[in-house]
This record gives C-alpha cells, structure tokens and sequence, in this order.
C-alpha cells in the first residue's frame, strides 16, 4: 500500500457492491480499510482480511472507537439495511441499520477530520415519479427504505457546509452480479430467481409483472463509484449510475429461464413463475436517466442483460444453491404483508 495516499474506509466491504469497491482501490494502491457486521455481506467477499473488522455500525461507542484508531480521510459508505420492499414491515432495521448506523460513522469522522465522503444513496428517494428519474427532481420516496435514504443524503449535505467536507451521493440502481446475496428472500430479485431455480423451485413475480427495471451489472457501476469518489467535478453532485436497458419482471424471468436451462423450450413446465398480488407501495416504473454520470464520469453501461444474467449464473453455479434466509419475525405482521415471506415460499 502507498501510505502518501489517503486512507479510506469502505463499510459493507463484505457486502456485494461493497466488496467490489473495496477490491478496486485495495488494486489502485490505496490504504484501504473494511468493515461490515455480516448480516447481509460474507467473509469469503473479503480479499484482504487483514485490513478487514467485524463490526455493528449500530453500536455508536464500538464503532467512534474504530473511527477514532483509523481516521479515514475518505469514506465510501454501502453498509445498509437495502430492503426496499419489506422496509415497511422493518421500520425500525430501516432506520438503525441506515441513519442511525451512518451517523454512527459520519460523526467521529467529522472529528477526526474527514475530506471527503462517498455516500451510497439508491434509486428509491424519488418513488414514483415520471421515469426516466432526474438527479434535478425532488425526492418522494414511497417507503421507509427510500426516507431513510433521503434523510441520509440530507444529512450529509447539511454537516459537509458545516464541517467544510467534500461530498458524492451515488444513486445507483438494481445492481446485480457475482457476490449478492443469493439467501436473502426479500430482495435482489435476479438473485432470488436464480437461487430459486438451483433448489430446483419456481419462482414468484408481484403483480402481473409489468413493473420496469433497468438492471444494472456490477462490473459497470463499482468502477464508476470508484470514478466518482476521486473527481473533483463530481464533489457536491448527486448521480445516477446505472443501465440504461428498462425492461418489465416479465423480461427479466424469460432471460434468467432461457439463461438457467440453456433455452426457452428446455425449461421445465413445473419451474414457470407464479404471480402473486402486488407488494405494498411497491413504485411500477423505477429506472434512470445518467446525463450527469455520462457528462461527468463518461459513463455509459454496456454490459447487456443476457450478458450479465448469464455471468452471474455461472457464479451462482459455481457456488451452488443456498439457503433462503428468512428473519425470524418481522417488526410489523399485516394481512398486507407478502404471502411469499409469511409462508417462506420463496
């Protein structure tokens, strides 16, 4: 490592964007440093373990302590609770796991003379607004998940004018790819079909399926992030990085179908998705414009989805299938709340 260069830290680093960032600047020479509590992230995402600790952002002293010992001149923050959907049944893991735990860390930064931060927002802040969604627009999440995601961006912009630190918010966007949690049964749908498929199961769609993504794949957008983090242009700016490829659920699980079994007719009738009614406040058409990131960064995706969907298989494969995890009870129960969780159908 290159001492000269300022020391980062990058929280989720077990996670699955996290631990791709962290591996580009550990490639770049940097002084880099992880931490995650590994509830949605796994060791074997870590290259480096040495420069890695467990750790519970929730825990305000623990994790001042940690800042304090490493005073990190740059922070690329991914840890998160990034469950959209079920934020409205988990308010409280919203709330701790995203705002709380970020203050955690921004606080004993600014104390120890942070330069610049790195934020990882989401898509979700502008609900469900015309599409393709604009940095320029006003946020209007239409859960918890995307209020808590705003309350951290506003946070952030409000103690950086305080504070005199440097600041880019990444609103990136369905990502997935080698890495994401294939146990998780309450999102990163791509995942959730694929696991599903190597338990030799059917998999569920919310609604008729007519909800647009754009899926964006790793190896396009954790560069970007990279990018973003060390140009000056981009200080202050919030942007968009993602795929610019919308296609419905629909789409989506005739690609995973055709990709798993090697082509639409070897696909076994008992292994068609079922649909199952809409999830609560779940937004119809999410997907991005990225003037910003293309002006500023260059950016443009040009992994396509078949490309995409296929490498992640083979990772999956490789791996085999896993458990779905599910918690052991949600914080609100509702006859509103998917049938898919409460009857651990997935």
């Amino acid at each position: 490592m290159n001492s000269s260069k300022p020391k980062i830290l990058v929280t989720g680093s077990a996670g699955f964007i996290g631990s791709h960032i962290y591996d580009l600047l550990f490639g770049m020479g940097y002084e880099v440093y992880g931490v995650d509590d590994l509830s949605g992230g796994f060791i074997r995402n870590v290259s480096q373990k040495k420069f890695f600790t467990k750790l519970d952002l929730r825990d305000r002293t623990k994790t001042a302590t940690y800042i304090e010992k490493i005073k990190p001149d740059i922070i690329f923050h991914l840890a998160a609770d990034a469950t959209e959907g079920r934020s409205q049944f988990t308010p409280f893991s919203a709330m701790d796991r995203n705002i709380v735990a970020y203050k955690n860390v921004l606080i004993p930064a600014i104390k120890c003379g942070l330069k610049k931060m790195i934020l990882t927002s989401s898509m979700s802040v502008y609900g469900a607004q015309q599409v393709p969604f604009k940095e320029s627009m006003m946020p209007q999440p239409e859960d918890i998940y995307g209020i808590s995601k705003m309350s951290m961006e506003q946070t952030t912009r409000v103690l950086a004018d305080v504070y005199d630190f440097k600041f880019v918010v990444i609103r990136p966007h369905n990502v997935y790819g080698p890495r994401q949690n294939l146990s998780d049964p309450y999102r990163n749908v791509v995942g959730i079909f694929i696991n599903s498929l190597l338990h030799g199961k059917s998999f569920y769609i919310y609604g008729d399926g007519m909800q647009k993504r754009a899926f964006s794949y790793i190896d396009d957008v954790a560069p970007a992030m990279v990018k973003a983090g060390f140009k000056k242009e981009c200080e202050g700016k919030i942007i968009n990085i993602g795929s610019d490829e919308p296609v419905t659920l629909n789409d989506l699980a005739e690609t995973v179908l055709k990709t798993f079994y090697g082509g639409g007719a070897g696909v076994p009738k008992k292994i068609l998705p079922k649909h199952v009614p809409d999830r609560p406040r779940e937004v119809k058409y999410a997907y991005c414009e990225h003037k910003v990131a293309e002006k500023l960064l260059g950016f443009r995706s040009k992994v396509k989805l078949s490309e995409g969907v296929s490498k992640m298989t083979d990772w999956a494969k490789s791996i085999d299938k896993q458990p779905f995890i599910y918690l052991t009870s949600l914080e609100l129960d509702h006859p509103k709340t998917p049938k898919t969780w409460t009857a651990k159908l997935i």
